[in-house]
């Protein structure tokens, strides 16, 4: 990827994570593809602290808090702390930090959405999000945390 996602970020200081949980434009795993401002006005009603963070999307599994989320050109940027009080999120921290997992993914349910036909089957433009996670395999093979 070229671009503002390829800039080297300095690395977060332990404990905080940050990326991309959505990028625009592409289309993702299950035909799915956000449009800019699709998140607006989800992040204006619920803010960075009524989005959970989770463990592969296990309710049962928070591992911290985000702390910023926002949409730019690229799409919704993330960042958080892991509750590093807690054991799952030393042991996510531990796999960030050994590289093995780096995926995000978000959970959300559909407000509004166009069909559309080829690899693209649903364009979404405005969805209610209410958790992201940190994941092995992320649904948008490009979402992803950085800097870390």
């Amino acid at each position: 990827m070229k671009g503002a996602l390829d800039r080297a970020e300095p690395p977060a200081p332990i404990g905080v994570v940050r990326g991309y949980a959505s990028l625009f434009g592409r289309t993702d795993m299950a035909g799915d593809r956000i449009e800019r401002g699709a998140f607006l006005a989800s992040l204006a009603r619920r803010g960075a602290a009524g989005v959970r963070m989770l463990w592969q999307h296990d309710p049962a599994q928070p591992i911290g808090r985000w702390t910023a989320l926002r949409e730019d050109a690229n799409g919704l940027f993330v960042e958080g702390r892991l509750a590093m009080a807690s054991g799952r999120a030393r042991e996510v921290a531990a796999l960030i930090a050994a590289k093995a997992v780096d995926g995000l993914s978000i959970g959300f349910r559909t407000r509004r959405a166009r069909r559309s036909t080829g690899e693209t089957k649903r364009v979404l433009t405005e969805i209610d999000l209410w958790e992201i996670s940190v994941v092995t395999f992320p649904m948008q093979a490009e979402a992803r945390l950085s800097g870390f």
